[in-house]
């Protein structure tokens, strides 16, 4: 019971930093998507990643690709890859990094399996132990298609058989 409380506790807490870094006035874009990701981190003892301009770079590349289309697809690049699709106009960072993170509920630690017919990869990819490096990137898409955000890791994770941490 102790361990679900505190488990509670710091879910909590990862939801209180989310909702906080998006209603914040003006953080820098590297911030808005550190600090969610580093929340669920930290709730699971991993050390916090660090913002990647490479990786961002890519990131931006990749989203540019994108803006035609808004398509959900994986660039297939060497890294780690989170992506994001919200219609509309005005998405936050840290909207799409609650979204992966929210994953958590479906994630079975002790299966290292998600839960049947759910997806939880984004968060797996958030909390991989060996991933140190992250650069994100967003674009509106042309003709009112949307938004589409994307993040890169390095070291990439979610090697089947391997627990994130």
């Amino acid at each position: 019971m102790m361990h679900s409380t505190h488990y509670s506790l710091t879910i909590i807490t990862l939801l209180l930093l989310i909702v906080s870094t998006t209603h914040a006035k003006t953080p820098n874009l590297a911030s808005q998507f550190l600090i969610p990701q580093n929340a669920a981190r930290h709730a699971v003892g991993l050390r916090p990643l660090v913002w990647d301009t490479n990786l961002a770079h890519y990131a931006q590349w990749y989203a540019n690709q994108r803006v035609h289309d808004c398509a959900l697809e994986h660039s297939d690049g060497p890294y780690g890859e989170n992506i994001f699709w919200g219609s509309g106009t005005g998405w936050k960072p840290a909207q799409a990094v609650s979204s992966w993170v929210e994953e958590f509920q479906w994630y079975n630690y002790w299966h290292n399996s998600c839960a049947y017919g759910q997806m939880c990869g984004h968060y797996t990819q958030i909390v991989w132990g060996a991933t140190r490096r992250v650069g994100c990137a967003s674009v509106t898409c042309t003709d009112n298609q949307g938004v589409f955000i994307t993040c890169n890791y390095f070291p990439p994770g979610n090697y089947y058989g391997e627990r994130p941490y």
